[in-house]
């Protein structure tokens, strides 16, 4: 690929009329839950009205690739498969709010900059961060607290890329007086997803941060060195039904087609599973035992208001992400949605690892287990039985 990630030539070939490709990469506030209509009314929705208005010769394809409650950890194990396949010509990158808007950790920073590195230095797609928050981010009037906004922002000046930011445009309109919470966010009962209204503000936000690089002719670069860890230079994706023999009572299956909302239909995000079944009180499945490579490891599939829990054990020992070393897969949300759960992070990537993870029930109820894929970063990250 001998483009570069390049707003000057979005622009000319936009204006030549040449197909293009937006991808838009993120978590709920990017698929628009709440909005009347999330395909018309979201910040997809009101951006690519704009770009169409701007650049009516183009032919616009606009991919939705975002998962409700995931953040950038589960991000850049999607990446590949949910922004890379699709060769976009502009990616929309969003996770700020599920980041952790105030808690700058360290890894999701160096996974979000994997994500930002991986369009502009692979797919040589300029690249809008769109940092996008919730109803008591704007009412605090207080942009410093947000460090993982201030982090991201730092992302942007290193790679030169787009920067909408509804932080600090939805402060302003309140500021002014110009800005409604109550209108912005019209649903009572939940305060960071909002209505038509307030993503039509996001989709300003990341206009006016995209209307300036194309103004300028901005090209996206590639910094000598990271601003964060390289833990997410390498990683795997391992997907369980290509790891057999499968243990007893497992064995390969297709994702399920129902879910509690569509950004959480799996059939859309996994291409396969294993799935193991236990009928009321018949024998559980056999555990799965793992050996991988890597500072971080997490579990990607499927959860289902059926689904029983997993005895997590690394190293001999429970997982970090849970004291009790259990992990409880069954949905709370009335429906299947994605099973991302990171079970470690800053382990030695320099030694084998072992992973063991056992079925489990309560008494001799009926339960599945749905897993997609062991997904692990770091130097030589690799997979194995």
């Amino acid at each position: 690929m001998d483009r570069a990630a390049s707003f000057a030539d979005l622009d000319r070939r936009a204006r030549a009329g040449e197909t293009l490709t937006v991808v838009f990469f993120g978590c709920s506030l990017t698929w628009g839950a709440n909005s009347t209509d999330p395909d018309l009314r979201s910040m997809r929705g009101c951006l690519a009205e704009r770009l169409r208005a701007q650049y009516p010769s183009a032919h616009w394809r606009f991919v939705d690739a975002a998962i409700g409650g995931t953040n950038s950890l589960l991000g850049i194990f999607r990446f590949e498969r949910d922004v890379a396949r699709h060769r976009p010509d502009l990616v929309v990158v969003d996770f700020t709010l599920n980041d952790g808007a105030e808690e700058a950790d360290g890894d999701r920073l160096a996974s979000y900059e994997a994500i930002v590195r991986g369009c502009v230095e692979d797919l040589r797609a300029p690249v809008v961060q769109a940092l996008l928050c919730a109803r008591a981010m704007v009412a605090c009037l207080d942009l410093a607290r947000f460090r993982t906004r201030t982090a991201h922002l730092a992302i942007a000046d290193a790679y030169a890329t787009a920067v909408g930011d509804a932080f600090a445009l939805m402060q302003d309109r309140l500021r002014a007086g110009r800005l409604d919470l109550d209108a912005a966010w019209d649903l009572p009962a939940d305060d960071c997803h909002p209505g038509d209204l307030g993503y039509e503000l996001y989709a300003e936000a990341a206009w006016q941060g995209l209307s300036v690089a194309l103004r300028e002719g901005r090209v996206c670069r590639v910094p000598a060195r990271r601003l964060h860890a390289a833990t997410y230079r390498e990683t795997v994706r391992a997907r369980l039904a290509t790891i057999t023999p499968l243990p007893d009572g497992w064995r390969p299956a297709l994702p399920t087609r129902i879910a509690a909302w569509h950004d959480s239909l799996m059939s859309r995000w996994l291409d396969g599973e294993v799935l193991a079944t236990r009928a009321d009180g018949a024998p559980l499945p056999a555990a799965w035992e793992l050996r991988f490579r890597g500072a971080s490891a997490l579990l990607y599939g499927e959860s289902t208001i059926s689904s029983g829990r997993l005895r997590v054990v690394i190293d001999g020992r429970p997982a970090p992400a849970f004291p009790d070393g259990l992990l409880d897969c069954r949905s709370a949300a009335g429906g299947t949605v994605k099973l991302a759960v990171a079970l470690a992070v800053g382990l030695d990537p320099n030694r084998e690892h072992h992973l063991r993870l056992e079925p489990l029930v309560d008494g001799t109820s009926a339960a599945e287990w749905r897993i997609e894929s062991l997904c692990v970063a770091g130097e030589g990250a690799r997979v194995w039985r």
